[in-house]
């Protein structure tokens, strides 16, 4: 077992224990986001010179009043332990094993600007249909995406954007 999948089911035991797995997965996921967008906070948190406790602090500074004391512990403990650089892949897998005891897949799903409840619905909807079973929709806001939506489930990218589909057309003609 690979050290990413141990913190991930270890993390996993933590927030079951506590009683929130699902929101604390959800925020899980949420800062590996942040985290993975920002280079600088990775250096920060990655900065093996720079004392634990202070890193743990910059973590506490982040998520204080914005997440669980749950979430806030997993996140310090790992950056602790010198796990920041890889905490984008130990949340990723978190994700996943939070899903599949719920007996769920999961999609991620980037668009430019924020989807409505009704559009996250359909799109759920859609997606439960294609794959034939209950979908974990993890909707995220990247500017670098034209118009649509582009969604990874597992290994299967979907990308429904306007610069896709426009490369399509080029194609066709």
């Amino acid at each position: 077992m690979s050290s990413i999948t141990a913190y991930a089911e270890a993390m996993l035991r933590v927030a079951e224990a506590e009683g929130d797995a699902e929101a604390v997965v959800d925020e899980m996921f949420r800062f590996g986001e942040a985290l993975e967008a920002s280079d600088e906070l990775t250096l920060i948190l990655g900065n093996a010179t720079l004392d634990a406790g202070r890193r743990q602090q910059i973590v506490e500074d982040l998520l204080g009043g914005k997440a669980r004391p749950t979430t806030i512990g997993l996140v310090s403990m790992a950056v602790a332990a010198g796990k920041a650089r890889e905490l984008p892949e130990i949340v990723a897998k978190l994700v996943q094993l939070g899903a599949s005891t719920n007996d769920r897949r999961v999609a991620l799903v980037r668009s430019a600007v924020p989807l409505s409840d009704d559009q996250l619905s359909r799109l759920s909807e859609a997606l439960r249909q294609a794959v034939g079973g209950r979908v974990e929709i993890k909707a995220t806001v990247d500017p670098s995406v034209v118009g649509g939506v582009v969604t990874t489930i597992g290994d299967t990218v979907i990308d429904g954007t306007v610069r896709s589909r426009l490369a399509q057309l080029r194609e066709a003609f």
